[in-house]
């Protein structure tokens, strides 16, 4: 009696074996290996039972189908691995600059500098911002005036009135006589992480980690 073996054998064709278990294992064969095994089914039917040319030709078609389709993931994932290198070398040519993210926590950069930016909901007559410490100490106070609604930017060097550094360390902006719809501050960019497949690259700041799209400029 013929067995399935024996059709592969007498048709060449090679079976990758992919897995196995105690019991059964999983075996795949490429197109041409395939239209090896076709014919030598049709050499060694049973010419009392014929093979059904529709049956056939339907096997035919479900195998090229899905051979199309293991092919167009294929193509579709090198895209993917492409893009996402391309976008860790975009992110890559941040580090060393400054982005502006939404954030109420302040932080210096190289230099000792404090800086962002506030947006405002409606115009002031006299507002001012704090640079509060962790234990709840105002280390200094920014007088901004009059301002229209918008967006309006604050800076502070580190430094009080005698040139001596007070600043450092992280500090909380808090506004008083405006209302604030949003508060962003500039975080220096130290170090790039690489992203997993298909997600953006991660921006190491002293803020946290953030995305490319977390960005509201770039510095």
């Amino acid at each position: 009696m013929t067995t399935v073996s024996d059709i592969y054998k007498n048709a060449g064709v090679s079976v990758a074996q992919t897995g196995t278990t105690k019991e059964t294992g999983v075996q795949t064969i490429d197109q041409a290996g395939f239209l090896k095994l076709m014919t030598t089914q049709l050499q060694y039917q049973d010419p009392f039972s014929p093979m059904d040319n529709n049956q056939m030709v339907q096997q035919m078609a479900t195998f090229t189908q899905l051979e199309n389709s293991t092919q167009g993931n294929k193509y579709l994932q090198n895209i993917s691995d492409a893009m996402t290198g391309q976008r860790l070398s975009d992110a890559a040519s941040w580090i060393g600059k400054s982005m502006l993210v939404k954030s109420e926590i302040a932080t210096p950069d190289r230099a000792g500098t404090y800086a962002g930016e506030i947006t405002l909901t409606e115009d002031t007559q006299g507002a001012a911002l704090d640079l509060v410490d962790m234990e709840g100490h105002t280390v200094k106070t920014i007088d901004l005036g009059a301002q229209k609604a918008g967006a309006v930017g604050f800076y502070w060097d580190g430094k009080d009135t005698e040139g001596n550094v007070v600043g450092g360390a992280p500090l909380q902006v808090k506004v008083r006589g405006a209302t604030v719809s949003q508060t962003a501050t500039w975080a220096s960019i130290a170090a790039v992480q690489s992203p997993a497949s298909g997600t953006d690259a991660k921006l190491i700041t002293p803020l946290g980690n953030f995305t490319p799209a977390d960005a509201l400029r770039l510095g």
